[in-house]
């Protein structure tokens, strides 16, 4: 196997965004890097059966809402 080609993998706390925490390995950021979570698993409706809506950080659900708005769906 070749030397220094592959990515640093090292462990890495997750935090969901019901405040839940875990510790995994990735290749994400540095060591001992928290990911924040906007949507995860127990929020996000192909998980949840659609119950939840996402919230609309950039404006891009009402764009869409607004393009398709009149097909009749």
């Amino acid at each position: 196997m070749k030397e220094k080609i592959h990515p640093d993998y090292h462990t890495i706390k997750v935090v969901m965004t019901n405040g839940t925490e875990y510790f995994t390995k990735s290749t994400w950021g540095k060591e001992g890097d928290t990911m924040n979570l906007d949507i995860d698993p127990s929020t996000h409706p192909a998980w949840t059966g659609g119950q939840q809506t996402l919230l609309d950080r950039g404006g891009r659900l009402t764009k869409f809402k607004s393009k398709f708005a009149g097909l009749g769906l």
